[in-house]
């Protein structure tokens, strides 16, 4: 059956429109490059079996040169440079991100990078770092803000903040403007609902700093996570 002959929903570009990106396969990403199959085979199938020869890996698809993808059946030179370019595209991108964004191995990566935002308040905020696998930082955000001592914490945004950005890992901040860098009885229960909310969606607990002026505590360097 041609993608034509599919129903509208379920067409690679029309389900794109419909549903965003994310909601295609691998395959249909790569029908959409390719345009068209073979007479017996839908530029879907064609792609299932180009991904199917390197183990649906698309590090090992990224090696494939222009004549290699040329041995199958349907793909002809333009084709093959549709492939091997948005494939490259891809490299570039991840290969800037990793150049440019921050990276967070330690608490004092997390410190530096929200020192900032969080010394010499008079009064109490909440931020979140959005982290990839890697530990890249994908963006930091402010999700809270209280009085002199204590500040509120909505988990439901710092979780819809993580999953707009596709973050898979999360490190949580606040500061203490008296100075004090124990954590009290509510910062530790915080903690550990964060951590537990995180399980349900696969996103993991980091870290969790309390940040003053004269330093910080992490939950994670004193083993509290």
């Amino acid at each position: 059956m041609k993608i034509t002959d599919w129903a509208e929903t379920e067409r690679p570009r029309e389900k794109l429109l419909e549903r965003g990106i994310n909601a295609l396969t691998n395959a249909e990403l790569i029908a959409i490059l390719i345009g068209s199959g073979t007479v017996s085979m839908s530029a879907v199938d064609l792609s299932r079996e180009i991904l199917s020869s390197v183990n649906n890996d698309l590090y090992k698809l990224s090696a494939l040169s222009i004549k290699d993808l040329q041995k199958f059946k349907g793909i002809g030179e333009a084709k093959a440079i549709s492939i091997v370019s948005a494939l490259e595209l891809g490299r570039r991108r991840k290969e800037k991100e990793a150049t440019e964004k921050p990276r967070i191995l330690c608490s004092k990566d997390a410190y530096e990078i929200l020192k900032p935002d969080l010394t010499f308040l008079p009064y109490e905020e909440f931020w979140v770092i959005l982290m990839n696998r890697a530990n890249y930082v994908l963006k930091k955000v402010k999700i809270g803000q209280g009085g002199i001592s204590e500040t509120t914490a909505d988990l439901r945004l710092a979780f819809k903040a993580a999953i707009d950005n596709l973050a898979t890992t999360i490190l949580i901040a606040h500061n203490h403007p008296s100075g004090n860098l124990n954590p009290s009885n509510s910062d530790k229960e915080l903690t550990r609902r964060f951590k537990e909310s995180g399980k349900m969606l696969e996103i993991t607990l980091a870290d969790h700093l309390i940040i003053t002026d004269r330093g910080y505590f992490s939950f994670a360097d004193e083993g509290l996570i």
